[in-house]
């Protein structure tokens, strides 16, 4: 009894590693398909990266510069912009519908968070000109 035992053990042992080796030689060969490709993919991006830096090197960088503006510079500062608010008398909620934004972005721009876009600045250059009343004159027209 004890040789059926270990004969059909033997047998079992046998054909697992059969199937074993079958299901590892498949993933032997996925897993070098894979590194094949990886190490395609990391050359392509070794030659990419080489042309970037070739062409940023080979073209000199263009600087168009508009001389038919002549406009100011405009300037942002965030602190300056938090003493116009309160030199005006104004909450940041009004603020926001004197220049067409969110209370959170005039938040922001108080905070230095974010900046104004160009067309912002202008609005905020506008309202720097105002006075207390020019500024509630304003916001009744916004609203």
């Amino acid at each position: 009894m004890a040789n059926i035992t270990s004969l059909l053990k033997s047998e079992i042992t046998r054909l697992a590693r059969k199937e074993i080796r079958s299901e590892v030689e498949s993933l032997k060969k996925a897993a070098a398909h894979y590194r094949s490709d990886i190490a395609k993919l990391k050359r392509e991006l070794a030659a990419q990266e080489k042309k970037i830096v070739r062409l940023g090197k080979s073209s000199p960088s263009v600087v168009v510069t508009d001389t038919s503006d002549n406009s100011p510079k405009l300037r942002f500062r965030a602190s300056g912009f938090a003493s116009l608010r309160e030199k005006l008398g104004l909450s940041a909620a009004e603020m926001g519908k004197i220049l067409n934004v969110s209370l959170q972005t005039v938040y922001h721009w108080e905070k230095g968070i974010s900046k104004p876009r160009a067309s912002q600045l202008e609005r905020i250059a506008e309202v720097r000109k105002l006075g207390r009343r020019g500024a509630a004159a304003k916001l009744a027209e916004a609203s």
